[in-house]
């Protein structure tokens, strides 16, 4: 049997890295800055790129390569179907979300989604070392032409069924994500997310077993304790998302990252309030307001998202961590405010030391 240290340089010496650790790719929260930081130390940078236009993808990628030759990957959402709209439904939640912020107009929940297809034709020209998925699998002719570019394919998932659907569908590598993680949660079925709740030191051995590709952890990986005990149940490497928001160049809100300096596990909840996905944030004012039994049910994504727009761009503004879309992973308070190379390079040099 393979030991945990030679798991994890082998799956270093495949993908280019100096140690073992991977940026999760946050919509949102993955500025070149901290990806570029990351890469050089010795890890994986990471784009998140649900909500970016293929210029704005080409641009990043264009940022990143500018400033380093480390590896990166680039995430996508798999869509949804459309969602099912509900007008009066929406007037509800409409007049809900007012309690919170300035009046939501009435177009708010018409949120259209940015071309799928558009940003995976982006990406298959810019070629990024790793392409990865978030919410499902990529389609075939996707996968296909991904391996003509030499491009390798990181999935997402949630569940043993999941991993197992990832890896018959070519997936190169899975990653493992446990309840734990900030964020949104890759479920591949939005409707049975919290129902198959599964934290990742339970996930991750299970999936260990039924796969035969690299898995790589994350969701509540923080801190070097983290890094060594899912290596030790089979995670060739680890991704971390919250553990590296509080550094300089994630440039996150102040307020934002504050909270999550204070933010222990128990002060994180899952709430669909935000986005109309399941997601893990700062148990908030408005999050808990959202899951009282008298509060409207939130709309499917992206509906709820754009419902939620006004209120979020108010809470930035206002530097108002009740209102604001605080995603947060359960060991958020583990998270350290320092310069990001600083904190991947120890995070590793700690870790070793805790490994057999």
């Amino acid at each position: 049997m393979m030991s945990s240290r030679q798991r994890a340089a082998d799956f270093c010496a495949q993908f280019g890295l100096r140690f073992p650790i991977l940026l999760a790719p946050m919509a949102g929260a993955c500025p070149t800055s901290l990806s570029i930081a990351v890469a050089n130390a010795g890890g994986m940078g990471a784009c998140g790129a649900l909500i970016m236009a293929p210029a704005d993808i080409g641009q990043w990628v264009e940022d990143f390569r500018a400033a380093s030759s480390g590896p990166f990957q680039v995430n996508l959402w798999i869509p949804d179907p459309p969602p099912k709209r509900d007008a009066e439904h929406e007037a509800r939640l409409r007049a809900f979300l007012a309690q919170f912020g300035p009046a939501v107009p009435a177009s708010a929940g018409d949120a259209p989604l940015l071309d799928f297809s558009a940003q995976c034709d982006t990406l298959i020209d810019l070629a990024p070392p790793v392409m990865s998925s978030i919410m499902g699998l990529y389609p075939p002719e996707i996968v296909a032409r991904f391996r003509a570019k030499g491009i390798r394919w990181f999935a997402t998932v949630t569940t043993v069924g999941e991993a197992r659907a990832a890896q018959e569908a070519g997936a190169d590598v899975i990653v493992a994500q446990g309840m734990e993680a900030g964020g949104h949660r890759g479920a591949f079925d939005a409707t049975r997310a919290e129902r198959e709740l599964v934290g990742l030191f339970a996930l991750l051995p299970a999936v260990v077993d039924a796969v035969s590709v690299p898995v790589v952890a994350t969701g509540g990986i923080a801190d070097a304790r983290g890094i060594a005990a899912a290596l030790t149940l089979g995670a060739s490497a680890v991704q971390i998302g919250t553990g590296l928001l509080r550094t300089p160049e994630a440039q996150l809100h102040a307020a934002w990252a504050d909270a999550l300096g204070r933010t222990l596990p128990e002060d994180t909840m899952l709430t669909r309030a935000f986005s109309g996905r399941p997601g893990r944030s700062v148990a908030n004012r408005y999050a808990r307001a959202a899951a009282a039994p008298d509060a409207p049910a939130p709309a499917p994504y992206p509906v709820q998202r754009g419902l939620t727009a006004t209120m979020r761009t108010d809470a930035q503004k206002a530097s108002d961590i009740d209102r604001m879309q605080a995603w947060a992973g359960q060991a958020a308070a583990l998270a350290r405010n320092a310069p990001a190379g600083e904190v991947v390079r120890a995070l590793w040099t700690e870790a070793q030391a805790l490994l057999p």
